[in-house]
């Protein structure tokens, strides 16, 4: 059985929604939605809160978190790439003697994540032997790449896949999906090999008929707000 850690990056200095993270989002933190999904899930071995922000770290402890380190300030910029993030928490645990088969990147500006989510994204990494597996959901049949046209400079449109005519009927359509940023999940050994998240056999693990949200914007907290006030409601009816 693979050994996972989940590792929640969250910094505190971000900027659509300032200090998002412990935000309160119906009344409580961002951050918990991720918390409770994480604790929640049955194949993760450890979850760790990676944060240069000590408020953030006091919150993270606060709702079952693991917080061995702090994140180097260098690594919280706006501009920081997902992927030294997640190296450095391998090395950080790694040193404290506390090895891991797979990370599994859950970040908290996806409150609707459940808890199932993740053990299935692990369940099919193990399955297949793949190195990576991130939840996918269906692009609607008008925004198929099949449909989908780049415009040149002088205004000629051409079809996003290189080919000259688009499909013409939509049931003709092949499913296309994208990431919705919920789970992320990749094997040690492919994020030293290839140096990023999703090495040479990314698989997709689809979520269907679910809310999703991710929250960059304040028009988003506010769609992440309708939603969970809904499905708080249908769970009190």
């Amino acid at each position: 059985m693979l050994k996972v850690l989940g590792l929640i990056p969250a910094r505190g200095a971000s900027k659509g929604v300032p200090r998002k993270n412990i935000r309160e989002l119906c009344g409580k933190p961002l951050l918990a939605y991720t918390a409770e999904s994480s604790l929640s899930a049955t194949r993760l071995s450890r979850v760790v809160l990676s944060t240069e922000d000590e408020e953030i770290a006091r919150v993270g402890l606060s709702l079952g978190l693991d917080v061995p380190f702090m994140r180097p300030a260098d690594l919280a910029n706006d501009d920081t790439p997902t992927f030294p993030v997640v190296l450095h928490a391998i090395r950080e645990l790694e040193m404290s003697g506390d090895r891991f088969d797979a990370v599994c990147l859950l970040q908290p500006t996806n409150p609707l994540r459940k808890a199932n989510h993740i053990d299935k994204c692990i369940e099919l990494l193990e399955r297949t032997g793949a190195d990576s597996v991130f939840t996918v959901r269906r692009v609607p049949d008008e925004y198929n790449p099949k449909w989908v046209y780049w415009r040149e400079t002088d205004d000629r449109m051409r079809l996003s896949t290189g080919e000259i005519l688009p499909i013409p009927r939509r049931q003709e359509l092949p499913p296309a999906y994208h990431r919705d940023g919920s789970v992320y999940l990749t094997r040690c050994c492919a994020l030293h090999s290839f140096g990023n998240l999703y090495g040479s056999d990314a698989r997709g693990y689809e979520i269907v008929g679910t809310d999703h949200v991710n929250i960059d914007t304040f028009d988003d907290w506010a769609a992440a707000t309708s939603l969970l006030e809904m499905r708080s409601s249908s769970t009190e009816n």
